[in-house]
């Protein structure tokens, strides 16, 4: 595919003429033709100061709270953490203010279950297994029991509810949950086959319980909208992301989009450490505009640098 040059990189010119035009190319980290373990991770760089802590958390089997701002790589850290160690697919729970334990442990389709039940008796088949309307949720996933650990992110978890924390720790501190669905099932049927949050993954649970074997590798992000309890706080590791400086934002850029787009890309750099001080940016605001610099866009156009490099906060 051809970069467009600084003339024709307008594909789109508000003049209501129908065209067939040819896509740019997409950024790396906005391609999705690829599943993500095949073409693997983005770069992720981290000082050794803040693996230390990330170590920390794995050698103590706690939960690893990280905090910072927006754009700091907190999210992306668990991904790192879970392809360098090969933990697996990450299990994701993004946090909203409707997040709740028993959803993130699993779900109980009790409506889909009976419908099929009064259909197979209806056609004289036998009826389903109750494993085939139980769905473990990411934390539920987590904690099957396995060889290793699998990898957890609780992303945002600042905004669920206040006594979501308080929820967990339970949780944290034992490893096991129990379905009752399957709990009060006959002996006969001790053991259920359930669906998981990997797709089209399965996991057999004894008895209506599931004990992990390994405590999961669990990250939690927060941006620090506001407080967690101190129960909470001392089963976890914290870890404060700080926003990169000059040197580290080079360095992501030239991991990301190599050392020629670094070369030509000085200035935009600067206005992003200007704009930087006074208001909160985030580090992929930096990389949007190199890789629009890259491919010929003309970032000199009037409010395009304005509507690439916006604050974070405040009223829009």
């Amino acid at each position: 595919m051809n970069t467009p040059t600084a003339g024709d990189w307008r594909i789109f010119r508000g003049d209501g003429v129908r065209r067939q035009v040819e896509m740019p190319e997409a950024p790396p980290w906005r391609r999705f033709s690829t599943p993500e373990r095949a073409r693997g991770p983005l770069p992720y760089l981290i000082s050794a100061e803040h693996a230390d802590v990330v170590n920390a958390a794995l050698h103590l089997r706690r939960p690893l709270l990280v905090t910072g701002p927006a754009g700091t790589g907190k999210s992306s850290l668990a991904r790192a953490v879970a392809h360098e160690l090969s933990l697996g697919s990450l299990l994701r729970w993004p946090v909203n203010s409707r997040s709740n334990v028993q959803d993130s442990l699993y779900q109980y389709d009790a409506i889909g279950r009976l419908r099929e039940t009064t259909l197979s008796r209806d056609r004289g088949e036998a009826e389903p297994s109750i494993g085939s309307f139980i769905r473990l949720g990411p934390l539920g996933t987590a904690l099957v029991p396995g060889s290793s650990p699998r990898a957890l992110l609780v992303d945002e978890m600042d905004k669920g509810d206040v006594d979501l924390p308080n929820d967990l720790l339970t949780l944290f501190e034992e490893g096991v949950f129990d379905i009752p669905e399957l709990t009060r099932l006959p002996e006969e049927q001790a053991t259920v086959e359930v669906l998981t949050a990997d797709g089209d993954g399965t996991a057999v649970v004894e008895r209506g319980r599931v004990h992990c074997t390994e405590f999961p590798v669990v990250i939690i992000t927060s941006n620090g909208e506001r407080d967690f309890p101190a129960a909470f706080l001392r089963r976890c590791v914290r870890l404060d992301l700080p926003v990169p400086d000059e040197a580290q934002l080079r360095a992501i850029v030239a991991a990301h989009l190599g050392e020629g787009a670094l070369r030509e890309s000085d200035d935009l750099l600067q206005a992003f450490l200007r704009r930087r001080a006074p208001s909160e940016l985030a580090t992929d605001q930096l990389l949007n505009a190199v890789f629009l610099r890259g491919s010929g866009v003309d970032l000199d156009a009037e409010g395009l640098l304005d509507a690439v490099l916006h604050q974070l906060s405040g009223t829009v």
